[in-house]
């Protein structure tokens, strides 16, 4: 139990570090890409600018998440093995940062700088996904385990954006160089975990990927995964410049304010993980999703900062209690392909993450951003009810046949 304990701490620590890491850069993108050799973007001139000069540079890293996800799950299946490919990816994903800092003293295009952001997120997200993957090979329950993921997410996103926001206040790559040192970390922590993989899970990349097809339930948490990711993508571009352009705040007041969404994102997703073991998975991820959309919209409604700045934690809360129960319930269907399954999960998150950022931006920029709020938390709404029903039909006794 205490190497369990041990193991499920040093873990959550790796996916801590790994979305710290990510969403540090996130208060301030459009001044990187200026800094990177982009498209120049002014927060007093074109809102359409700013958006444009941050959505291929988180597309870029996206697109990586997308295409990789899924083989870095299939290759540690295969294996039999997850740690050697989590310190891998933290590894490589550090070199990727640390390259992408480095290309404007080359006098490199800024192409190279997206070629390299998405290398360095095709390497991050087989840290990030493996780590969860390892958590969800450990005994104890599908519900903390996955509540442990879900809190070092919501830690690492909760104090990612504040902090972040401070750094750029240091210089526009040092929010890159700080993402690199932290993922040598994770490499180090991540080294020391047990390794837990299931023996049953060898068999190859080809068997190991055909899981999926095989279980046509994991449809359900992947749908729900896309638009949760999906508002994720939304507030991580469209967001942070609605609260600029039109709250008048500046990065760090920006880091602040995504931070009143994350704090409760972190702090209660372990215990409502458990509460999902107690009482299912589906009221936490039906009920919540519905208001968590409704919240969303209200986020463009309230009048004032602080009011802004209550509803935000309104969608943290509502946000924690969908996060562990889906992953629990990707858990529940996998059996023993979990690598496969959690990588498929970010799969289809990652591209919920894109569809946020690309169609949030798009939506703002030719309907404003009431039109682009209203489009995403509707979308949660939308999910909520329309998969409720296949939902249902996952209740216990279907999820012990699926795992039997």
């Amino acid at each position: 139990m205490a190497a369990e304990r041990r193991d499920r701490a040093l873990l959550a620590g790796v996916v801590f570090t790994v979305l710290f890491a990510q969403v540090a850069l996130y208060p301030d993108i459009p001044a990187l890409v200026s800094a990177l050799g982009g498209t120049p973007a002014s927060w007093g001139g074109n809102v359409d600018a700013v958006l444009s000069a941050g959505k291929w540079f988180l597309t870029a890293e996206f697109l990586g998440f997308v295409l990789f996800a899924g083989l870095w799950g299939a290759a540690s299946d295969a294996a039999g093995r997850r740690r050697r490919f989590v310190v891998a990816g933290a590894l490589l994903g550090a070199a990727g940062y640390l390259a992408v800092a480095l290309v404007p003293g080359f006098g490199l295009p800024y192409a190279t700088v997206l070629g390299l952001r998405f290398l360095q997120g095709a390497a991050t997200i087989g840290a990030f996904s493996l780590a969860v993957t390892t958590l969800m090979d450990l005994p104890g329950g599908h519900g903390r385990n996955m509540g442990a993921a879900g809190i070092a997410i919501g830690a690492g996103t909760a104090l990612g954006a504040p902090v972040g926001g401070q750094l750029y206040a240091l210089g526009p790559f040092v929010p890159l160089y700080a993402a690199s040192a932290l993922l040598v970390v994770a490499a180090s922590v991540a080294a020391l975990v047990e390794e837990r993989a299931p023996e049953s899970s060898r068999g190859g990349v080809r068997a190991a990927v055909s899981v999926l097809r095989e279980r046509p339930s994991l449809a359900v948490p992947f749908a729900f995964g896309f638009v949760d990711r999906l508002t994720a993508g939304f507030f991580a571009l469209v967001g942070t410049v609605y609260f600029r352009s039109e709250l008048g705040l500046d990065a760090a007041g920006t880091g602040l304010l995504l931070g009143a969404f994350f704090a409760p994102f972190a702090l209660l997703q372990y215990p409502f993980g458990r509460l999902s073991d107690r009482v299912g998975r589906v009221v936490p991820v039906a009920v919540g999703s519905l208001f968590y959309g409704v919240a969303i919209v209200c986020v463009f409604l309230a009048p004032s900062v602080p009011l802004t700045a209550a509803v935000m934690v309104a969608v943290g809360v509502l946000g924690a209690l969908v996060a562990p129960a889906t992953m629990a319930l990707v858990t529940d269907l996998a059996g023993d392909a979990r690598g496969t399954a959690m990588g498929g999960f970010n799969v289809f998150g990652s591209l919920g993450f894109l569809a946020g950022v690309v169609g949030g931006a798009t939506v703002a920029a030719r309907a404003g951003f009431g039109a682009a709020f209203l489009a995403v938390g509707l979308s949660e709404v939308a999910i909520a009810v329309l998969a409720l029903p296949a939902l249902l039909r996952l209740g216990p006794d279907r999820v012990r046949a699926e795992r039997a």
